[in-house]
């Protein structure tokens, strides 16, 4: 992987790869119900056609670019001096971001909250930190005596390093503003919010206001300090109470204890202690991954295929089950990114590796198919299915797990709480497509339908329940206890699943969504939503459709499938994805070979 060049910071605005501005103005101005109208007698190729439109620069939009970045590069012309800022365009137009190589959203958090304290210590103003209800915003309490003088550290802050303020109501901000010349509007504002604008080297990635610092004013009454809105500790403290330390995982469900790193802040003894719905377990993440160009792993496929003597269908070995277009590298680092509360990754393979990946890394152990399945099953296996009946027996595994297949990568900032509850039941996210309630036919249906078919003859059997509904294509959260307990339970069904060389019309799929509904009706897991794109990269509409995703990076999760293709259309949709991924995560993660060989 080649470095990524820095900018010319005296001259050069760093624009994302791709635009919003007009897209916002079309759902600003077009009602939701015309839009959707709109979409659906468009063809997916137009679709596609216009969605680019709206993402990508056009003669006038690069004309107007220039003439709103000129005030912008006068106004920041000192700090884009150094060459540590750059301008990017954000909603609050043209402004100095800090440019930051290993740049995540959580980083961006903590250079913020740091700054605060350090600015309240050096004007001598008493804080503690709050534990909110956001986890990427950091909330900082001072009384509220002391707002004039916050307020004029603020306001000298800006002038010496580009910021805004803005005041935020419980949880809703308001408009932001340059923070050198906003004190004047936020004289009675109950919570202020600093943001710093951030963005990686290449410009596609900016953090701004969701990373900010609030600073709350809390109201001093009979010797006690009330808060001006909710938190999820204490709204009420003593005024002279002591100052204790505290791990940051107490003000952040981004990290957990386990996360490297972790930092201290100063609170009150009210904040201590932890709280019903925090997750207190460690959780792992499980990737299954192949290289289907290896000409060794070829060999030992075509081998196999050929002494198999079952009726199979011929989605069972086609090769797009087998294509690697480097979503792998891209899924770990959107974990990186979006989730660095996962204490360890573990990486199934046959005996493969990326070349990218540094197999010394403290974050990630490859495993191989051998040291999973023992004496279970046969190897070597091509079947996704077998594999995944073995996933919990990962050595060193955590209790609680996420399993990521390669093409599945988190889209924003996610919490634990959204895989797993407190108390450790599992989230189950269920989609609208339905499973075929007629027989299995080997000829007709494809692997994944079958399986589906013969998890919910397992289902009915046990509990007199109806399987109806399919998983979503996201991150899975699973319990080994009750991957055990299935293997317990069904051993011939899961023993034959894990013998099965290739995908197989009598397998169940263990993972998806055998234990899912298995735990619900055991009393250990729950339903519940994620805001997820599913997407066809053979399909017309998907360029546009990827845009869309890139400008507005609204979803929790995108899952990036493929079918079979000719060698053309694949050469066209690695083009496509390799644009957009490489946009969506530009900053490398740590367990990446800075030149992309394996050692």
């Amino acid at each position: 992987m080649s470095a990524t060049p820095q900018p010319n910071a005296r001259s050069t605005v760093l624009r994302p790869a791709a635009r919003s501005r007009a897209l916002r103005l079309y759902s600003a101005t077009v009602p939701l119900r015309l839009r959707t109208a709109i979409r659906a007698r468009l063809s997916p190729e137009t679709r596609s056609y216009v969605a680019r439109r709206l993402t990508v620069a056009g003669p006038l939009t690069k004309v107007t670019d220039r003439l709103v970045e000129l005030p912008g590069k006068a106004r920041y012309a000192s700090a884009i001096r150094d060459g540590d800022h750059a301008l990017v365009h954000s909603p609050e137009g043209v402004v100095a971001a800090r440019v930051r190589a290993d740049l995540t959203p959580l980083s961006a958090r903590r250079e913020v909250l740091r700054e605060v304290m350090d600015m309240l210590t050096e004007a001598g103003i008493p804080f503690f930190c709050v534990r909110g209800f956001h986890d990427l915003t950091s909330a900082v309490a001072v009384s509220r005596k002391h707002r004039p003088a916050v307020l004029a550290a603020l306001t000298e802050h800006c002038r010496r390093e580009p910021g805004f303020l803005g005041q935020v109501f419980d949880r809703r901000l308001n408009p932001l503003r340059p923070g050198d010349r906003a004190a004047g509007r936020l004289a009675k504002a109950e919570t202020v919010r600093l943001v710093h604008y951030f963005t990686d080297p290449t410009g596609s990635l900016v953090v701004g206001d969701a990373a900010g610092c609030d600073i709350e004013f809390w109201r001093p009454v009979d010797g006690r300090l009330e808060a001006p809105r909710p938190n999820r500790a204490a709204d009420v403290v003593a005024a002279d109470g002591p100052t204790v330390v505290v791990r940051e995982s107490a003000f952040s469900r981004l990290v957990t204890d386990d996360t490297p790193g972790l930092l201290d802040y100063p609170t009150r003894p009210e904040m201590l202690g932890q709280l019903v719905d925090d997750i207190t377990f460690p959780i792992d993440v499980v990737y299954t991954w192949v290289d289907g160009s290896d000409p060794a792993w070829r060999r030992r496929r075509d081998a196999a295929r050929g002494q198999v003597t079952d009726d199979l269908n011929d989605q069972s070995a086609n090769e797009s089950r087998f294509v690697s277009r480097d979503e792998l590298r891209y899924s770990m680092r959107s974990l990186f990114n979006f989730a660095p509360w996962v204490r360890h990754i573990y990486l199934v393979t046959d005996d493969q590796v990326p070349a990218w990946l540094d197999t010394t890394s403290p974050h990630v152990t490859v495993v191989s198919h051998r040291e999973i399945f023992g004496d279970a099953g046969q190897l070597p296996t091509f079947n996704s299915h077998a594999i995944e009946t073995r996933l919990h027996h990962i050595p060193g595994l955590s209790e609680h797990f996420l399993y990521f297949n390669d093409d599945v990568m988190l889209g924003r900032p996610l919490v634990p709480q959204t895989f797993f509850q407190g108390n450790g039941l599992s989230k189950m996210f269920p989609s609208r497509a339905k499973v075929d309630p007629a027989q299995i036919d080997i000829s007709a249906d494809i692997p994944s339908t079958a399986a589906g078919k013969n998890n919910r003859r397992l289902i009915s059997d046990a509990f007199d329940r109806q399987l109806t509904f399919k998983m979503k294509h996201v991150p899975h959260a699973l319990r080994r206890d009750v991957l055990l307990e299935l293997e317990g339970r069904y051993p011939a069904e899961i023993t034959a699943t894990a013998q099965h060389q290739f995908r197989h019309p009598g397998d169940v799929s263990l993972t998806s969504s055998l234990y899912q509904y298995y735990a619900y009706l055991t009393n250990r897991a729950a339903i519940d939503n994620i805001i997820y794109m599913y997407v066809d990269l053979a399909a017309p509409d998907t360029p546009g459709l990827l845009r869309l995703a890139l400008a507005k990076r609204n979803y929790d999760v995108y899952c990036l499938n493929d079918t079979d293709s000719t060698p053309e259309e694949m050469a066209r949709q690695s083009k496509v994805l390799h644009e957009f991924l490489s946009a969506y995560y530009p900053v490398p993660a740590p367990w990446e070979l800075p030149d992309g060989d394996a050692r």
